[in-house]
């Protein structure tokens, strides 16, 4: 395929001299985007502290080897299996609300990787949203410190009430407008039964909203179906920019920890999440290879 050539001088200009040619002025680009930064974030965790955070959370794969973990010798099969080697100790049970705080402190220091001038707040739900940290900082240690501080209650309480959390983001908002920054909300809900509600009124949208859902399996003694679709509401009601939910009632820590990765990108940087393919399936994607490899006896990723 021919082309016209991109850089240098057409042909019939090729004899001109150097001079001539230094000599011309530059023209400027048809189409010319500014740089720019997109505005920091004031980012507010509301953690649901409801009985079912105390829920036990699948373990995702077996116990690594003795002789994966560090130990001297040659690794092999008879090391998972020798009958005089004492007993590992039982792994002590994960249970949601520990898994979210370690999926907290995974959030707070990869965006304060990214830029450390983000800030975080932490409030709690019951059947009302409360503050644990009234001021917005980006201080790692200090919002480490809250997560830490986050504990379920052992009620069920069967009020979720979203209203005073929104009034509390719709005031933040305004603030950090005013500073030139934008306002998120981040929430985490474990209950599988109980639907939250609100009575927050339509008013300006200053603030966008994600919904991390833990559940449990449906069964006839809960709804998380319902629950979820009362989620999606509140989160269309008030976000001002794309939010995203995520679900899982798989159970499994390494899940909760991909969406809090999912939800690190910025509201402004985001596309639908109905358009949304990450993370990729790495098994999948090497099932595709292996298979393309066993056509045509070629390894698939030929170019260099």
């Amino acid at each position: 395929m021919d082309h016209p050539p991109r850089h240098g001088l057409p042909p019939s200009s090729s004899s001109s001299s150097s001079g001539a040619a230094a000599a011309a002025p530059a023209t400027s680009p048809e189409f010319l985007l500014p740089p720019s930064r997109l505005p920091l974030e004031d980012i507010l965790f509301c953690v649901d502290v409801d009985a079912e955070a105390r829920s036990e959370m699948k373990v995702a794969a077996a116990s690594a080897s003795p002789a994966s973990s560090g130990s001297t010798g040659s690794p092999g099969p008879g090391a998972l299996m020798d009958p005089a080697a004492p007993p590992r100790p039982a792994r002590p049970a994960v249970r949601r609300m520990d898994a979210v705080k370690q999926a907290l402190m995974l959030f707070l220091h990869s965006k304060l990787t990214m830029c450390p001038d983000h800030r975080f707040a932490f409030a709690s739900l019951r059947d009302t949203v409360s503050l644990i940290s009234k001021e917005f900082t980006s201080d790692a240690a200090s919002s480490i410190d809250t997560i830490r501080s986050l504990a379920a209650t052992e009620t069920r309480y069967a009020v979720a009430d979203l209203t005073h959390l929104f009034k509390i983001a719709y005031e933040e908002g305004k603030r950090a407008e005013t500073q030139g920054r934008l306002l998120r909300v981040v929430l985490i809900y474990c209950r599988s039964s109980t639907k939250p509600h609100h009575l927050w009124p339509v008013k300006p949208k200053n603030f966008t909203m994600d919904i991390v859902y833990l559940h449990d399996k449906p069964t006839a003694d809960n709804c998380p179906q319902n629950v979820y679709d009362a989620l999606v509401d509140a989160l269309e009601h008030v976000s001002q920019y794309e939010g995203y939910i995520l679900e899982s009632g798989q159970g499994l820590a390494r899940v909760l920890f991909r969406q809090i990765c999912i939800i690190l990108s910025h509201p402004l940087l985001r596309c639908m999440q109905d358009d949304l393919d990450i993370p990729k399936q790495v098994v999948k994607k090497i099932l595709a290879i292996e298979g393309v490899q066993s056509e045509d006896g070629a390894p698939a990723s030929g170019s260099q």
